[in-house]
């Protein structure tokens, strides 16, 4: 039995709520459960020095959580630096959206996407990927509305979400509980049905090739769910 209750298939409810911010050209915020993500797209002409003359678009994302994001209270981050954590994981955010954008027909220009966890109960990189893809959309949606991008230079929908073996089963979208104490913890980014990137590893106990197809196999479920929820929260 999870501590939630849930099946072993059944993902947290998940909502998105887009256009939660004023300024940002693309602004969501994605519930999964108890995790909450707010996540914002912000436009930008130019791009990093070293995209510079070269015809292509870039997407790079930031991470971080509020102090109080957790059961305890963090430092910021701001005052005492990033941990390697974040570095890693905003790094993740921004690998992960790219993979799903043609940069040639997102012109010479960088798009920010910036997902700040308000509160966190689990798989809050998850969130963060499927909710910037979102508000990434949202932004480009924008751009191709005033005439300035042409065609639509995001191919697929980009998610991402969490699976792991809990108690000796494998189970889709682990919350805090389960993520403490699984025995093997997975995190899935896909694009149209194709993998992006797959972070494994055995925390308590080693696994089979059987059991990491279950672990993908309940991935591609939640996947395809998450990615009808963006759809409809971008209309």
């Amino acid at each position: 039995m999870r501590p939630s209750g849930r099946a072993i298939d059944q993902m947290r409810d998940v909502s998105i709520e887009v256009g939660v911010t004023r300024h940002a050209e693309g602004s969501c915020m994605i519930r999964m459960g108890d995790t909450h993500v707010l996540c914002t797209a912000s436009v930008d002409e130019k791009v990093p020095p070293f995209m510079r003359n070269s015809g292509l678009g870039w997407v790079t994302a930031e991470y971080g959580m509020l102090p109080r994001a957790t059961h305890t209270r963090m430092r910021r981050e701001a005052k005492n630096g990033q941990s390697g954590r974040t570095q890693e994981i905003q790094r993740l955010i921004g690998r992960s959206l790219r993979a799903g954008v043609d940069r040639v027909a997102l012109g010479e220009r960088q798009i920010q996407i910036d997902c700040d966890v308000i509160q966190a109960d689990g798989g809050t990189r998850c969130a963060a990927i499927t909710g910037g893809w979102v508000a990434l959309k949202l932004a480009v949606n924008q751009l191709m509305k005033a005439g300035i991008v042409t065609s639509d230079p995001l191919v697929d929908p980009v998610a991402a979400i969490s699976c792991g073996i809990y108690a000796g089963q494998e189970v889709l979208d682990l919350d805090y509980p389960e993520d403490s104490e699984a025995g093997v913890d997975g995190n899935f980014i896909m694009t149209g049905g194709k993998l992006v990137e797959v972070q494994m590893s055995a925390e308590g106990q080693t696994f089979t090739r059987d059991q990491m197809n279950g672990l993908l196999d309940l991935a591609e479920k939640g996947i395809g769910e998450l990615n009808a929820v963006q759809m409809a929260a971008v209309g």
